[in-house]
């Protein structure tokens, strides 16, 4: 396979903005992961993974400081033993603080001129500080189209005369109290975050075709505690949402309804669970283990259909709420019928069936993008956003992964400004 791997969807000149080693942390519910790649211009290889059961985050929402930073501590020396390397700085995944989509506008007036890296740095300044909402922080910031004259949906407008330019913008915003908690814990471990991605946009790079994120598509990312959404069109993404619901609700259902402990009831839904009962096959009774009780002649003894009679309803208002936010969004019926889902929670037998009759939608499974040096074990769904944290973090320029940095005059030439531009899809 040789040393490294070629990214399917970087453009050759937007390889070349970072070289060197790129950490990235993706804290969810229920794991924590942690990789750190060793980036070269339009490779990328993996030299460091570790994954840890995270304590401390439920919901995406950190509820314990000192846990959560035990397990961002834990999970980064091993990568760092890993790798056999040191890290100061990462790129994060965030699904906290109730994201949602801000959009705005911004025009120039250009009379005739010739288009410049200038023009459409200051354009897009512009365009980022229309994308505000009270209460809410953005965390990415990217323009969607542009308009030249009458001429709309310009993907470059570069080296173009125009009278008039407009750019339509699309970013994140959180509530800043959970993001702030999260960036505490991170930086208790003595590590800085660069940067940071909407998970549901970061699991979109690494599982999503071109065709997918040109035509249109949605990503259903389904974690432990919550489930993000984000629609892909013409390239970019134009719409992000989350459910607050996540497969850790349907371990707790399975738990409560048979009387097991957790672990017990994350074994049984991993080992036996089904999303749906019409491909249920067999009576097969199994031995739940009960609360509080040792040895297993204290055991329930329950059909395995009785599991996924308790599983299939919570998928189903999973789906349903993900329905109901995309229909008020308008983006139900504008994104096309194809729908992706990504997560861990996503990989129960059935899922993909109960998805297409609840959406009804085309349904594929996505599986992340492979990369030399990452283990087998780690090349699976619910790896899917740490992976596309790690794409991002090898192909996009610091000022794409925080919104918050302004480009240097002197790098507002050549590369820099096109991948603003463009976009890591464009």
């Amino acid at each position: 396979m040789g040393d490294a791997t070629r990214m399917r969807t970087a453009k050759s000149e937007a390889t070349a903005f970072r070289t060197g080693l790129v950490a990235v942390l993706d804290v969810g519910s229920t794991k924590t992961v942690c990789l750190i790649g060793r980036a070269d211009p339009g490779n990328l290889r993996v030299v460091g993974a570790a994954l840890r059961e995270t304590n401390g985050v439920r919901s995406a929402t950190v509820t314990s400081i000192v846990e959560a930073e035990e397990t961002i501590r834990e999970a980064v020396a091993a990568a760092e033993n890993h790798a056999d390397a040191r890290i100061q700085n990462v790129i994060i995944s965030v699904a906290c603080g109730s994201p949602i989509s801000i959009k705005g506008r911004a025009v120039a007036a250009l009379d005739g001129a010739l288009v410049s890296d200038g023009h459409l740095h200051a354009l897009l300044r512009e365009g980022r500080s229309k994308c505000q909402m009270d209460g809410y922080e953005v965390i990415q910031a990217a323009p969607t189209s542009y308009v030249v004259d009458e001429a709309r949906g310009v993907h470059d407008p570069s080296g173009m005369f125009c009278q008039r330019i407009g750019v339509s913008m699309h970013a994140v915003g959180v509530r800043p109290s959970p993001l702030a908690n999260l960036r505490l814990a991170i930086e208790r471990c003595h590590l800085s975050s660069v940067g940071s991605l909407f998970s549901g946009y970061a699991s979109g790079l690494s599982t999503l075709t071109d065709d997918e994120k040109q035509l249109g598509a949605t990503l259903i990312d389904m974690g432990g505690g919550v489930t993000s959404v984000a629609v892909f069109m013409e390239g970019q993404m134009v719409h992000a949402d989350v459910v607050p619901i996540g497969g850790s609700h349907v371990t707790a259902d399975l738990a409560r309804m048979l009387a097991a402990p957790i672990s017990a009831a994350e074994r049984l839904k991993t080992l036996y669970g089904a999303a749906l009962g019409d491909i249920e096959t067999g009576t097969d009774v199994i031995a739940v283990p009960q609360m509080g009780e040792d040895g297993d002649e204290y055991a329930a003894r329950v059909p395995r259909s009785m599991l996924t009679r308790i599983i299939q309803p919570r998928l189903e208002e999973i789906f349903a709420q993900v329905q109901e936010r995309l229909r008020a969004s308008g983006f139900d019926v504008a994104a096309g019928r194809r729908a992706v889902l990504t997560g861990g929670a996503c990989q129960l037998a059935g899922t993909r069936e109960l998805a297409q009759r609840v959406l009804n939608k085309q349904i594929r499974l996505g599986r992340p993008q492979t990369f030399h040096g990452l283990p087998a074990a780690s090349a699976g769904p619910d790896y899917a956003t740490a992976l596309g944290l790690l794409m991002a973090g090898a192909t996009m320029p610091p000022e794409a992964l925080n919104p918050d940095i302004e480009i240097e005059p002197e790098k507002r030439k050549g590369g820099l400004i096109r991948h603003l531009v463009g976009g890591l899809f464009g």
